[in-house]
């Protein structure tokens, strides 16, 4: 079981990155709680929706779905947040367990990919559902993207890793055998054939961009003149 920690909206174009904070959020809740990653999703990419780069959110994964433990883990990321505030950003934050995700909420995030959303519907809808959803300063614009990315990881197929593991520890040429037990569960062309030895070039990355795939962190490459290459995947 899963508690879901969703950001987005936290940072402008001068300052540290919204996956950044999810990080320092991940690294606050672990002397708490077990991290089980930290994923990124992506949003829809419209004119009339103000963001920063790539309008993305991300989602800390804590293991357990404890709500008492949930409201504590959400008050550590408010007081990360607030401490750390940007001014010209609009946050938003919001968490949840595993029992509070229904069909309608992974509706709305996956609309949220697609459809220009609104405040209304989303805090209509974390309301329905009795998850916290917060607006901590600006218009707030980030409770809509922060809800999604609840729905988004909560499907366990979307997105990619921004921490998993150690991963982020290792630098390259990584062997494959390094990267699986940092975190990475399992390696993958896209062709379809499972790597399992030989070494992968992260490329000054800060670890490989593995995606959670049915729960599991797989990490997709590309064969290149017998090196591999991480592939980056929304």
């Amino acid at each position: 079981m899963t508690t879901y920690v969703a950001v987005d909206d936290t940072d402008s174009l001068n300052s540290r990155g919204t996956g950044r904070l999810a990080r320092a959020i991940a690294a606050a809740c672990a002397e708490h709680y077990p991290v089980l990653g930290v994923s990124r999703h992506q949003l829809f990419v419209h004119d009339s929706i103000p963001y920063t780069s790539h309008n993305s959110c991300a989602v800390i994964h804590l293991a357990g779905d404890d709500r008492s433990a949930a409201d504590h883990a959400g008050a550590i990321a408010e007081e990360v947040m607030m401490a750390d505030f940007i001014e010209g950003s609009d946050p938003g934050l919001c968490w949840a367990v595993d029992a509070q995700v229904t069909p309608p909420l992974v509706a709305y995030a996956q609309d949220a990919q697609r459809i220009v959303l609104n405040q209304d519907r989303a805090r209509t809808l974390a309301r329905n559902l009795g998850i916290p959803l917060k607006g901590l300063g600006g218009t707030e614009d980030g409770v809509i993207g922060s809800l999604a990315g609840i729905g988004l990881a909560s499907t366990k197929y979307d997105g990619r890793y921004l921490l998993c593991g150690t991963v982020r520890d290792l630098v390259e040429p990584c062997p494959v055998a390094d990267l699986l037990a940092a975190g990475v569960d399992e390696i993958h062309t896209l062709d379809g054939r499972r790597v399992e030895e030989g070494t992968i070039e992260i490329q000054g990355r800060k670890g490989p961009l593995a995606c959670p795939i049915g729960g599991r962190a797989i990490l997709f490459v590309e064969e290149v003149d017998g090196r591999y290459l991480p592939l980056k995947r929304n």
